[in-house]
């Protein structure tokens, strides 16, 4: 995607950003044609690669573009806000602050135990801090069989990642708190995660 290079994200900071907001946007091409479905991730680093684990319903023709390692393209989002021109200290046009990741890579269809392995790390991932969490080994083996027969798992390995933290960065000082004073006025969690973000990034404005 198109990045002006102050709102370009560190390697790093992508990664971080694609594990804290795993609900992503899996986009693949079939004959010509852009298919996509939104699915939770689970996003691990290994040997100094990073792959993502997911699984879409089997009744879902995207399945079929997922596997001879094709190309596939992420989108992860993060928070994100309006930013109106009336924030500012002179007359400015609006415009819309926002974190982005999009990460490529390519694309193959787990075997049966590879699905099993993935979602139980998922389980675990998701469920063992919980008050009562439900991990893989309390479910009747019988109803994990038949709900794995209704899915398609896959891994993805990662091979670009381009992030996008647009944040008001090219504000000065002034129009900068004003930005974060009136986000922090809403009742939009989004909102409130912009601001929070950006009072990190310029922690000098706000002691």
């Amino acid at each position: 995607m198109y990045i002006p290079k102050q709102y370009r994200m560190e390697h790093d900071e992508a990664v971080q950003m694609m594990k804290s907001n795993p609900f992503a946007l899996l986009i693949t091409v079939d004959e010509h044609r852009p298919l996509a479905t939104h699915i939770p991730l689970e996003i691990r680093e290994e040997e100094g690669k990073i792959y993502a684990t997911g699984h879409i319903a089997y009744g879902n023709m995207q399945k079929k573009t997922l596997d001879n390692n094709r190309d596939v393209l992420l989108i992860f989002q993060g928070p994100h806000a309006y930013i109106s021109s009336s924030w500012y200290e002179s007359e400015q046009v609006p415009t819309w602050d926002y974190l982005a990741v999009h990460a490529y890579g390519t694309a193959r269809i787990l075997t049966k135990d590879e699905l099993k392995s993935a979602l139980d790390s998922m389980l675990t991932h998701y469920e063992s801090d919980r008050e009562n969490g439900r991990l893989w080994e309390t479910f009747n083996p019988e109803l994990l069989e038949r709900e794995m027969k209704g899915i398609v798992g896959f891994e993805i390995e990662i091979t670009s990642i381009q992030g996008a933290a647009k944040m008001s960065q090219n504000r000065n000082n002034t129009d900068y708190q004003s930005i974060v004073a009136e986000l922090e006025k809403s009742n939009d969690q989004g909102e409130i995660q912009v601001s929070q973000w950006m009072r990190e990034q310029r922690k000098e404005l706000f002691k």
